[in-house]
């Protein structure tokens, strides 16, 4: 049986956003909307039509307040942790959906759109498949993990560094792929970031 839509993309939001006095980042508004949603939209747009959206941080807020429509969404109770926490359960969801890989994107990078998810995806080419994108030669998100590399990955996920120390030591393995033509990869972690937001 082959698989229509072997990469499933995978929503990081469950930060409680520390540095933006405890306001969680999912419910930041971006374009008239929380940028949850504005991050799955750039999911979809770029290709994957499954998407899993891991939530921590006022978790029934973004349910209640965001629409998150034919998204799977995953409870990550280990949040306070860090994403290497939300990286695993996030994985740990795609077990038994037929998924070959999955395409990590963080919500607080809305400079990175469509474009960069789409070229990370084309990267794709079995469940061995190991992509990140590259802003002037040096990793980024988002990133595809071929489902080969989630046991690996879910062992060594830890603290806020999330794959960094399994991409480290797989590095020969991994494909980069220019984005910095099309996508900022900032973030939005302090008070200052918020100038990014529409």
């Amino acid at each position: 049986m082959t698989d229509d839509h072997p990469v499933t993309g995978l929503l990081l939001a469950a930060g409680g956003g520390r540095r933006l006095g405890g306001r969680p980042k999912a419910l930041l508004t971006h374009r008239g909307r929380p940028l949850v949603e504005h991050a799955v939209a750039v999911l979809r747009a770029g290709g994957c039509e499954r998407v899993h959206v891991v939530l921590g941080a006022a978790a029934d807020d973004v349910r209640a307040r965001a629409d998150l429509a034919g998204c799977v969404l995953v409870e990550n109770p280990a949040w306070e942790e860090g994403m290497g926490s939300s990286l695993r359960a996030g994985l740990g969801s795609l077990a038994g959906t037929g998924a070959s890989a999955a395409l990590v994107l963080l919500v607080d990078q809305p400079g990175i759109g469509a474009a960069a998810v789409a070229r990370v995806r084309a990267a794709y080419r079995s469940a061995g498949s190991l992509a990140a994108a590259a802003y002037e030669g040096e990793r980024g998100h988002p990133v595809l993990f071929g489902a080969d590399h989630w046991a690996g990955i879910v062992a060594s996920a830890a603290g806020d560094r999330g794959a960094r120390a399994y991409l480290k030591e797989h590095a020969s393995a991994l494909t980069l792929v220019e984005c910095g033509d099309v996508a900022d990869d900032y973030d939005i972690d302090t008070e200052a970031d918020l100038e990014h937001l529409e």
